[in-house]
């Protein structure tokens, strides 16, 4: 009996090339690699016509929908994408805004207000900045474009909630600019930022920022992990192993590829630096893989989503959420 044929699709990440390269063959399967640059056509292509076999997703999409019970995909421990977002809050420097605080009580726009990035940054304000999100007006639409009008809304959390959509002809850059929102957190840089000056981020040394956040907490936060049909993982559970062991090998592939010092690889003027930093404050991966390795991070994303009225508690265990991984020894 030959090996299955699975579709992958994820962003064009190094941590995935070996996979998609062919150098990485998981045991038992052969993969044709979509590396798709936009995420939200993932996500939707997956949702809307169960496009592939295995895709990354929304980790706030999966998670919420998950434990609602009306999601027909099963998540892999595996996190493609994770990204620390202080650097994601840009404010109107008219609009008085001096420290995170005096986001209370402000009109702030979002990209989508349940995205994964919008519910990180709202969590963080809250619990480590003292911001009082019950306070704050919400505006949503394109970040740099006006919305399309048949564009669908991203999930709703339960209670009342102040959100507002963008003018039809308006995007929130056009807002932020314009001093009609005086914030806007999410995902996507505003093309203000750098082109007028007025708009700057909230946390002007960010990396510094985002450093110190990380070695209180130890968490690099997490965007988007890896699921598959659930149909599928009934049929045949044991691709979630083979995948999982493909996708380690693909990360230690490009991380030895990384530290290789004879000439660099990529186009990072610093790479021997950055490679330092990733030894010292990482322990040489910043992207670890299963669910013990990550479980403060996926722990305190779940609060948020509970404490945000997009999970309700009791909250499902996290080895509930996610395949098992036989044999990992995480």
């Amino acid at each position: 009996m030959g090996n299955l044929s699975l579709t992958l699709a994820t962003g064009p990440y190094d941590r995935v090339e070996a996979i998609a390269k062919g150098v990485v063959q998981p045991e038992g399967i052969d993969v044709t690699c979509l590396q798709i640059q936009s995420p939200p056509e993932i996500f939707t292509r997956m949702m809307k016509t169960r496009a592939f076999d295995l895709c990354e997703m929304s980790l706030s999409t999966y998670l919420t929908r998950r434990s609602r019970g009306s999601f027909p995909f099963i998540a892999l421990p595996v996190f493609p994408s994770r990204v620390f977002r202080h650097a994601y809050i840009y404010v109107n420097r008219k609009q008085g805004i001096a420290e995170p605080k005096d986001l209370n009580g402000k009109r702030v726009g979002v990209q989508e207000y349940g995205q994964t990035a919008a519910v990180w940054i709202r969590g963080i304000l809250q619990h480590r900045h003292g911001v009082d999100l019950s306070t704050i007006h919400w505006v949503e639409g394109g970040v740099n474009t006006p919305r399309p009008p048949d564009e669908d809304m991203d999930l709703r959390p339960a209670g009342a909630l102040e959100i507002d959509p963008a003018p039809a002809d308006k995007s929130i850059n056009d807002l932020l600019l314009e001093g009609d929102i005086a914030a806007y957190l999410g995902a996507r840089q505003p093309d203000a930022l750098g082109t007028h000056p007025d708009i700057v981020r909230l946390f002007p040394d960010y990396r510094r920022t985002e450093r110190d956040y990380f070695r209180e907490t130890g968490i690099f936060p997490i965007m988007h992990a890896i699921v598959m049909r659930e149909e599928l993982h009934s049929r045949h559970p044991w691709i979630a192993e083979s995948m999982f062991k493909a996708f380690q090998a693909a990360k230690a592939w490009v991380l030895e590829h990384m530290r290789f010092s004879g000439a660099m690889l990529y186009m990072v003027p610093w790479l021997n630096a950055e490679v330092d930093e990733i030894r010292e404050l990482f322990g040489g991966d910043p992207y670890p893989y299963g669910v013990e390795a990550n479980r403060d991070n996926l722990d305190t994303f779940m609060q948020y989503l509970v404490e945000q009225g997009f999970v309700a508690e009791p909250r499902p265990a996290l080895e509930d959420l996610f395949t098992p991984i036989v044999g990992w020894a995480e």
